[in-house]
């Protein structure tokens, strides 16, 4: 093995974020939260072009929390007119690009138009490999560990699933995500130190990643700084430092429950 093949930079296979700031950066230039919300919408565009640059395969953004909807209503109205132009323009580009798009949260919140696009973004790009963009939108962690229960009491209730066959494996099969490997690496903008309700089934062994920067200020050098503290850090899985060194240059890497 080469010097270079030997010293390439270990890239996350699954990268999610909590976009956090838009309002902030906004007030600080005394300008309408909604404006911050449109410069937040371009920071996205920053951050799937980064992702197809470096081959990071799923990339999962937090957009609209379930506690989003107590917000004051001029800013969801805002927030949710910036979501229907985004799938509006953004789709049709991405789908060309190769990036299959869907929606995890509570979607029957959501107006029956919004809805309506949801579904053909999905359907349009549901073929696509090159990047797998998942929004979370009107999605709490809670929620989703909630209705993971709901769906296998169903299949208890139905007489499809025995009480004691319900573990770590069959839980995770049913939150959302079950089909993409978990979170890599967690980034959050804006300060704040906290994942906020967001993933918090899988994001059990991830790495995270914090910085102040307010998300319209985040780049790709932003963005770089986070992975190249990643490929420094050791992620061992519950196993010893010595463990995972022998399994190095291996294809062992701890599968589903802890990852």
């Amino acid at each position: 093995m080469s010097e270079a093949t030997s010293a390439a930079p270990r890239i996350p296979r699954h990268l999610a974020i909590i976009m956090d700031g838009n309002g902030r950066w906004a007030e600080r230039r005394r300008r309408p939260r909604a404006i911050g919300h449109r410069a937040g919408a371009r920071a996205v565009n920053v951050c799937i072009d980064f992702c197809l640059e470096k081959g990071i395969r799923a990339l999962t953004l937090f957009a609209f929390s379930s506690e989003n909807w107590g917000r004051p209503q001029d800013e969801v109205g805002a927030l949710m007119k910036l979501f229907m132009t985004a799938l509006e323009r953004e789709v049709d580009d991405l789908a060309r690009r190769g990036v299959r798009i869907r929606f995890i949260g509570e979607r029957e919140r959501f107006q029956p138009a919004i809805v309506e696009r949801m579904d053909a973004a999905e359907a349009l790009t549901r073929a696509n490999q090159r990047l797998h963009l998942t929004i979370a939108a009107s999605y709490g962690g809670r929620w989703d560990i909630a209705q993971a229960a709901r769906a296998l009491a169903l299949e208890v209730a139905a007489g499809r699933l025995a009480p004691e066959a319900i573990d770590e494996a069959a839980v995770g099969a049913r939150v959302a995500l079950a089909d993409l490997p978990p979170p890599d690496l967690f980034i959050r903008t804006g300060g704040e130190m906290r994942v906020s309700n967001f993933l918090l089934w899988q994001l059990a062994y991830t790495e995270l990643w914090f910085t102040e920067r307010l998300w319209p200020e985040v780049d790709a050098a932003t963005l770089q700084q986070a992975l190249d503290d990643y490929a420094r850090r050791e992620r061992r899985f519950g196993l010893t430092g010595a463990q995972i060194a022998a399994r190095e240059g291996s294809d062992a890497t701890p599968q589903g429950n802890p990852q």
